[in-house]
């Protein structure tokens, strides 16, 4: 008489959900870490963009005694971005951040993802084109270079051309007006990179500046600017 084989149990409907859910949990833990790497690349990247950046601003005014001009003041070819053309390594490469989303349109509109301080770099001028006050865009001018904010990452709703390549600082009475210029959570965590004028690159939360901007210190304004 043959005896009956011994039936090995299978999987049940319980085993199986907690077994699609342990894989799920690594899942996603493992795609939150591949993001988290992704977004941390992209911000040192972007660091490394702007002390590039920094050098060539440094250099250009030790060669001309001056830093160059944004587009509010030059031409569109003259504006700083292509006057340091010759001063940056991989210029096409340093103009755009990689956690930008609109660095490809920036590319091909010839733009930059950083924008330049506007209190140093846009004179003040009268309505008839006199200058008013002390001129900014000099580092002899800078009395406290490791408090003076060159450059920011731009916002999303500033546009791709080459003409955005300034901030309106002056005008940063509001949240919403920063954001109008720069990018306070460009990267991960909520947060973004700012160039000193002493080639410094810091990263700051965007808590961190809603706080000194609400407090009524705006940022941008470098130590004993002129009112």
């Amino acid at each position: 008489m043959k005896t009956k084989g011994t039936q090995k149990p299978g999987f049940t409907v319980v085993e199986l959900m907690v077994a699609v859910s342990i894989v799920g949990v690594l899942a996603a833990s493992a795609l939150v870490v591949v993001r988290g790497a992704r977004s941390k690349a992209a911000q040192v990247a972007c660091a490394n963009n702007m002390r590039q950046i920094g050098i060539a601003l440094q250099t250009y005014a030790d060669d001309h005694g001056h830093y160059p001009e944004t587009a509010h003041t030059a031409s569109l070819e003259g504006a700083w971005i292509y006057e340091l053309e010759d001063y940056l390594g991989d210029f096409e490469e340093v103009r755009v951040c990689p956690a930008d989303p609109k660095a490809d349109e920036r590319l091909e509109e010839k733009g930059t993802s950083y924008v330049l301080n506007s209190y140093v770099f846009v004179p003040r001028t009268d309505p008839f084109g006199n200058p008013i006050g002390r001129a900014m865009n000099r580092p002899v001018a800078l009395r406290e270079p490791s408090r003076t904010i060159l450059a920011f990452c731009c916002s999303d709703h500033v546009p791709a051309g080459p003409g955005n390549d300034h901030t309106h600082s002056e005008r940063w009475t509001s949240w919403s007006a920063v954001t109008r210029d720069i990018a306070p959570d460009r990267h991960g965590g909520k947060r973004a990179n700012y160039l000193f004028a002493d080639g410094r690159v810091e990263a700051w939360t965007e808590t961190e500046v809603r706080e000194k901007i609400e407090s009524g210190r705006n940022i941008a304004e470098p130590p004993g600017y002129d009112r």
